[in-house]
């Protein structure tokens, strides 16, 4: 029985058949770190590009609301077309808008807010709404857009 080793009875010296193998797996896992590291890229400039929202606020807790559309302009007029009546649409870029009304008066006050979380819009637009004499504020609606 023969006990050289299989990369010796091909006509390779010293482990150059090893080092060839490895090279070749070392390329393939680059080209797929490439190939992933694009993908990611390529997703969030996706994201980042359907990244605007509105919100539209009218009288007697009318709202309306968009998210995720390609310009600001775009998800204003969205957001409008929801909203019945003369309505007011405040937009976002990447962050989040909500509405709050007074629910013992929901033609009285109300009070909205854009900012990056959710949480903060929230709070902001309660707030809003206790400051402008509402009893007892509820959030009415909500939107996010991509990031927020």
């Amino acid at each position: 029985m023969e006990t050289t080793p299989p990369y010796i009875r091909r006509g390779i010296a010293s482990g150059e058949g090893i080092l060839i193998v490895s090279t070749m797996k070392a390329r393939r896992r680059a080209l797929l770190v490439l190939a992933l590291t694009l993908l990611l890229a390529a997703s969030r400039f996706i994201t980042e590009s359907w990244a605007a929202g509105a919100i539209a606020v009218g009288k007697c807790g009318a709202y309306g609301q968009a998210f995720d559309y390609p310009a600001e302009e775009a998800a204003r007029m969205a957001a409008l077309k929801q909203c019945k009546g003369q309505c007011t649409a405040v937009t976002m870029k990447r962050a989040c808008a909500a509405l709050a009304v007074d629910m013992t008066n929901p033609c009285g006050a109300h009070g909205y807010a854009v900012k990056p979380r959710i949480s903060s819009s929230l709070n902001a637009a309660t707030r809003k709404c206790y400051e402008y004499g509402g009893k007892e504020c509820v959030i009415r609606a909500w939107a996010c857009d991509a990031r927020g």
